[in-house]
């Protein structure tokens, strides 16, 4: 049986209000809907749920509003048996919410994201967590959360000598130095392309995306999630390897990287080989999308070994 992992998620939670439609409008139309699903969302904490279902010990550090949606979150980490010490709240503040579009036919998505409260993440309460970080095995980040806490806490996990994995979505332009001592950064294509200036299209058009951002980030992995063809990784010391995914048909691809970078974090915390990891990330990935959802769409260790053993091998 495999260690433990501790993972220790910085980021952000958001309350999704996903539509179903069987097409995206145009620009000043209206179109009919097939449903409306409202649940818990945010990269930070799918994330954070996709590692605690893969198997890890989670502590999530993140910042809601004292509305509604709030209780969402509140419930849902409670559901998880997730601890909600670094889970703060804005008094007067909003919760952080997505409006999703899911195309109930391809599953591909748009998504508008509002920050809130995410945004209001302190340095000062990334301090109160440090002992978590120093205990843990590995520590993720993505962009939805306040830019000062996330620097804060990239601080702590060099101190303590953490490896950093930073899935920097949603794209944006962030300070310079900002991704400096990543261990292993996680785009996917579009994210790739945007921080790279390279398309990626294909294998070799990701081998080159990830070249570039080592040079440019001096992180240490790249590895670029590439929908059904599975994800390429580029490292350092000259590896260059594209690891197909599963054979599972997508529902609804929401969430799908952010099953991804748990898992991967999960694999990882508990000694895994880069490899290996990724097959299993795969694998997680691969079955979250097949339902609707984010959060809630995360499957559970017994599932995912299972999937694993079938189109990998044992593992």
């Amino acid at each position: 049986m495999a260690k433990t992992s501790k993972v220790v998620v910085v980021g952000s939670f958001i309350t999704d209000l996903a539509v179903y439609t069987p097409r995206f409008p145009v620009d000043g139309e209206t179109v009919p809907g097939n449903s409306l699903k409202v649940g818990p969302g945010g990269k930070g904490s799918n994330q954070a749920t996709a590692a605690k279902r893969a198997g890890a010990d989670v502590i999530m550090i993140t910042k809601l509003g004292d509305d509604d949606f709030s209780r969402i979150a509140r419930a849902h980490y409670e559901r998880e048996n997730m601890t909600q010490k670094y889970v703060y709240e804005e008094k007067g503040g909003e919760t952080g919410s997505a409006v999703i579009e899911i195309h109930a036919e391809s599953a591909q998505n748009r998504i508008i994201v509002i920050k809130a409260a995410n945004d209001h993440l302190t340095p000062a309460e990334i301090d109160a967590a440090e002992q978590e970080i120093a205990d843990c095995d590995i520590i993720l980040f993505q962009l939805e959360a306040n830019y000062d806490a996330i620097a804060r806490a990239m601080e702590l996990a060099k101190k303590h000598g953490k490896p950093i994995v930073m899935n920097p979505a949603p794209a944006q332009e962030v300070p310079e130095g900002f991704f400096d001592g990543v261990f292993l950064f996680t785009p996917n294509e579009t994210e790739a392309q945007y921080y790279s200036g390279i398309e990626v299209v294909d294998e070799e058009s990701a081998y080159a995306a990830g070249d570039f951002l080592i040079g440019k980030y001096g992180v240490e992995h790249v590895l670029i999630t590439l929908g059904k063809r599975g994800a390429a990784l580029i490292s350092k010391d000259g590896t260059k390897v594209t690891v197909p995914t599963t054979d599972l048909k997508p529902v609804d691809t929401t969430g799908a990287g952010d099953a991804f970078n748990g898992a991967m974090c999960c694999a990882l915390g508990e000694g895994r080989d880069m490899i290996d990891a990724i097959k299993f990330s795969n694998c997680v990935a691969s079955i979250a999308v097949t339902r609707k959802g984010s959060s809630p769409a995360m499957p559970y260790r017994h599932e995912v070994d299972e999937l694993y053993e079938r189109f990998y091998g044992k593992n």
